[in-house]
């Protein structure tokens, strides 16, 4: 009888383990092209939301150069914004490395975590907390890859994607 509860706990935190993941799923194409079709007014608008799990919904964006962008981007998490805030910072092209020790110092910049050097960055949102949200409106750059990543502190390695820009046709 003994050995039935050391068989029985692992076998139960493998189930466990196992069901962390239910409920949780991507987002189909369409909704993420969806979250990216042109508003009335011809601006290309996306919707980016993040949460206590820190990631974002939506990890790549897609324009043409010259093109009008509006990026509404809303916390959906619960914890507060001291502990859990979001933003969302478009950068310049550059290298993982490079993305990630301008997010470590941005970070260090309460309240906002903004980059000292505003020559890298293209577009950010505010700092937001539980059920904030905030918009903001960017022409599409050069062609190019764009990171975008949360400057909080420590959120940057997870908090992260990118704005692939094309050419006009």
């Amino acid at each position: 009888m003994k050995a039935l509860p050391s068989l029985f706990l692992p076998l139960v935190a493998v189930a466990a383990l196992s069901l962390t993941g239910c409920g949780k799923s991507e987002a189909p194409a369409a909704a993420t092209a969806a979250a990216q079709a042109p508003a009335a007014d011809g601006v290309k608008t996306v919707s980016i939301t993040a949460d206590d799990t820190m990631k974002f919904n939506v990890t790549e964006i897609r324009a043409v150069a010259g093109e009008k962008v509006r990026v509404t981007f809303k916390n959906v998490g619960r914890m507060p914004k001291q502990a859990m805030g979001h933003n969302w910072v478009l950068l310049v092209p550059m290298t993982d490395s490079e993305v990630l020790a301008l997010a470590q110092t941005a970070a260090a910049r309460a309240p906002e975590h903004q980059p000292a050097d505003a020559s890298k960055v293209v577009a950010h949102t505010k700092l937001l907390g539980p059920n904030e949200s905030d918009t903001v409106e960017f022409t599409a750059p050069a062609p190019g890859e764009y990171p975008f990543v949360c400057t909080f502190p420590g959120h940057a390695a997870l908090m992260k994607g990118k704005l692939i820009v094309a050419p006009k046709p």
